[in-house]
């Protein structure tokens, strides 16, 4: 019985996936004056030892001088 939740208990550790974000991952002028800001997650999976972006955002900011 203890082996059995043991190893259920270690293929949950395994089968994971984890998240992290959002980070930056791009940032590029508009052309506008402004920047164009890209923020996604990064997913790893344990099990398949990958890791990939998801749920990315672009975000637009203008840019202006004070003088």
């Amino acid at each position: 019985m203890k082996l059995t939740i043991v190893t259920l208990a270690l293929l949950a550790v395994l089968t994971g996936c984890t998240t992290a974000g959002p980070y930056v991952t791009n940032i590029s002028s508009d052309g506008r004056n402004g920047l164009t800001i890209e923020k996604c997650a990064v997913k790893m999976n344990a099990f398949m030892g990958t890791v990939s972006t998801a749920d990315c955002t672009t975000q637009n900011v203008q840019l202006s001088r004070s003088n």
